[in-house]
């Protein structure tokens, strides 16, 4: 944290930990899990998949995808989606349900997951998610999705690399940066470095070096597509004022975000909002892949 924002805020150690840790300020954490182990199920019983589809040598660079039904079209949107567990934890396996929302609704889906930490560095994790996204475009189309159109969203740690994908110097790795059509960040961490002095560091190890690197709110975003911001609103501000903090840097940039605090929800049930048909995190996932959401928000 900068001085400057030790100036404003200083936070005691416990209180730090409550902001910045997300498990510490919502200590059952568990209970908010289980709703979701009766969707996936369900979806993994009517969808069709390809599971572990690799995108690189690393074990946890693997995909699991879920094509839409053709419905007579050529090629249909694409949702890729990134869990959260603060880059060090979770599995792809256990959002099975997002898949069961979208994929009716004729969006192909992919659930990524990417390196973890400790046994990777953030670097690497960034690179693995990064690797997923150019992986993703590039082949997208043998299952029956839009390469021109893919959509990306993620979760706490997973809205981090969202944002680390719409900086990236698409062209340098030949490809055209304007494929992602859409990026919806729920509940996010953009600026690593308040995770330095959380217990999480532990399994983090993130150096100053480091999380300056991955500070997104410092990399100005080279993709220019609608973008979605959530947070909940039991949420501690210290981790809301993130989403708001990141909003703010996007808009010096030219871009028109989307910011949603959403009453009642916590760190832990705002993913949950897509097992509801109508919520705002729902309508504004199927937005984003209309055919002209991105034309609306360049023109």
């Amino acid at each position: 944290m900068d001085i400057l924002r030790a100036a404003i805020s200083p936070l005691t150690d416990e209180e730090h930990e409550f902001h910045y840790n997300p498990q510490r300020a919502f200590p059952n954490f568990k209970d908010f899990q289980a709703p979701r182990v009766a969707a996936n199920a369900a979806a993994r019983a009517v969808l069709t998949s390809d599971l572990d589809v690799s995108y690189g040598a690393h074990p946890l660079r693997k995909l699991d995808i879920y094509p839409a039904p053709n419905r007579g079209r050529s090629l249909g949107p694409v949702l890729l989606f990134f869990h959260g567990g603060y880059w060090r934890a979770q599995d792809k396996e256990n959002f099975v349900f997002i898949a069961g929302r979208l994929v009716p609704a004729g969006i192909t889906t992919v659930i990524a997951n990417y390196e973890l930490c400790p046994a990777s560095t953030l670097d690497g994790v960034a690179e693995s998610a990064i690797a997923a996204v150019e992986w993703t475009h590039r082949h997208i189309s043998e299952y029956g999705g839009d390469p021109s159109r893919v959509s990306i969203a993620g979760h706490s740690a997973g809205a981090h690399l969202c944002a680390e994908a719409m900086a990236i110097d698409w062209r340098a790795r030949g490809v055209e940066r304007d494929f992602i059509a859409g990026a919806l960040m729920i509940s996010g961490i953009f600026d690593p470095t308040p995770a330095i002095r959380t217990t999480v560091n532990e399994e983090l190890r993130l150096t100053a070096e480091t999380a300056e690197r991955h500070n997104v709110e410092k990399q100005p975003p080279l993709v220019h597509c609608p973008s979605w911001l959530f947070v909940g609103g039991l949420e501690p501000w210290h981790w809301i004022n993130q989403s708001f903090q990141y909003s703010s840097f996007l808009r010096r940039h030219g871009h028109d975000p989307e910011v949603h605090v959403l009453p009642g929800y916590n760190h832990f049930d705002i993913i949950q909002q897509y097992l509801l048909p109508d919520s705002p995190l729902t309508k504004a996932t199927l937005q984003s892949c209309q055919p002209d959401a991105k034309a609306a928000a360049t023109a």
